[in-house]
């Protein structure tokens, strides 16, 4: 039997369901996402089948710079359309990850034992895996961004290519130290388990 919480402490810690409307609105982000991708997607197939309109919007989202809009669908345009639909895929699973993660780590269990669907890593999330993941998954998302403008080079100035790259360098390093800190602490909270 658990001993009934004293006043204060059960607000405090009834204060977690607090970041509920957050993660709710985080799942709205998520739905405007949805609605981001399928609008590229119609434009990217709409200016694969000749589409004028459609391929100067896509020109205008991509960011892609040349002195007319191309007549035609191209693989340099093709190619930017096609890394701004994984970068959305890719901020989205970020998003899920948040969601599900934070929820289960910090609100409240969502007991997905045994369901078919339960994410592989959420059965032994906690806040330093966490950290990590979300840093791989940054890592990844500026990787496509970095690739994104390397493929445009020629619309950057050279200092924006280089801070970029300094930016996805600094994410890097970053994500290497949490991991890295996190394996140095993983021992000390085995041996504390241990020890009990």
């Amino acid at each position: 039997m658990t001993t009934p919480l004293r006043p204060l402490p059960r607000l405090i810690f009834a204060s977690r369901w607090l970041q509920l409307p957050l993660y709710l609105g985080l799942i709205l982000a998520q739905g405007v996402y949805v609605f981001q991708f399928w609008t590229e997607l119609v434009h990217l197939i709409e200016a694969a089948f000749g589409n004028a309109h459609a391929l100067e919007l896509l020109v205008k989202s991509v960011g892609y710079k040349n002195d007319a809009v191309p007549g035609a669908l191209n693989e340099t345009l093709l190619m930017l359309a096609v890394l701004g639909l994984i970068d959305v895929v890719m901020i989205s699973n970020l998003l899920i990850m948040v969601i599900v993660g934070g929820y289960e780590t910090f609100v409240s269990r969502m007991d997905l034992d045994g369901h078919p669907d339960q994410p592989e890593w959420l059965s032994h999330v906690n806040a330093s895996v966490l950290k990590v993941k979300l840093g791989t998954a940054i890592i990844g998302i500026s990787s496509i961004h970095l690739l994104k403008t390397f493929i445009n080079a020629d619309n950057y100035r050279e200092q924006t290519l280089m801070w970029q790259t300094i930016i996805h360098l600094a994410f890097l390093l970053s994500a290497i130290a949490i991991a890295y800190t996190d394996r140095l602490l993983a021992p000390a909270h085995g041996n504390k388990h241990q020890a009990h």
